[in-house]
């Protein structure tokens, strides 16, 4: 499936899931994308959303439009403390070279969530909209991989870059937003 449509790897996933698929997201720049594929394949696909509370009001108004466009049924996860509360008793997002207050912070706003999230809607089959192009720790990922918990993880659209993603985005009027803070 290295060089598959991202159509035809998403009808493999949804076969291979027996109903029990999802897809998470962050509303990030071109997140529309994989979501719109998606709902084309299985329309009611539970759609995992965990919100860190920094996101920029651009991405807040992007990601209603592009829930109410496509129709998503979103579960949204957030932080157990909201980002003023953290930010008051620990002073902020902590910089890279803090490692140790980032890997607290990452814990806190972003996995933490994102664990319960995954065990809440219980997926045999996890959507992302990873691509080789973001970083290259991605450029030697295959499409079809798995979590430690044996989740089947698929990043149907891994192969596309940016001009593939804009093409998409504007052959079906999809919201986008590039105002994207990811702390």
């Amino acid at each position: 499936f290295q060089e598959a449509s991202p159509q035809a790897i998403l009808q493999e996933a949804a076969t291979l899931s027996a109903g029990n698929i999802m897809i998470s997201t962050n509303f990030r720049p071109y997140e529309a994308v994989l979501l719109h594929m998606a709902v084309q394949v299985v329309p009611d696909i539970s759609v995992l959303w965990v919100d860190h509370g920094y996101n920029t009001p651009g991405t807040y108004r992007c990601a209603e439009a592009t829930i109410e466009q496509l129709n998503l049924n979103v579960h949204l996860f957030i932080p157990k403390r909201t980002s003023a509360h953290r930010d008051t008793l620990l002073g902020g997002i902590p910089t890279l070279d803090q490692q140790e207050l980032h890997d607290q912070f990452t814990e806190e706003v972003k996995l933490e969530p994102f664990r319960r999230g995954m065990a809440a809607l219980s997926p045999s089959v996890w959507l992302t909209a990873l691509r080789r192009v973001q970083n290259p720790n991605r450029e030697t990922m295959e499409v079809f991989g798995s979590t430690p918990d044996g989740v089947l993880k698929v990043s149907p659209v891994l192969a596309w870059t940016d001009e593939d993603m804009q093409a998409y985005i504007d052959e079906h009027d999809l919201p986008n937003e590039f105002n994207y803070y990811d702390p």
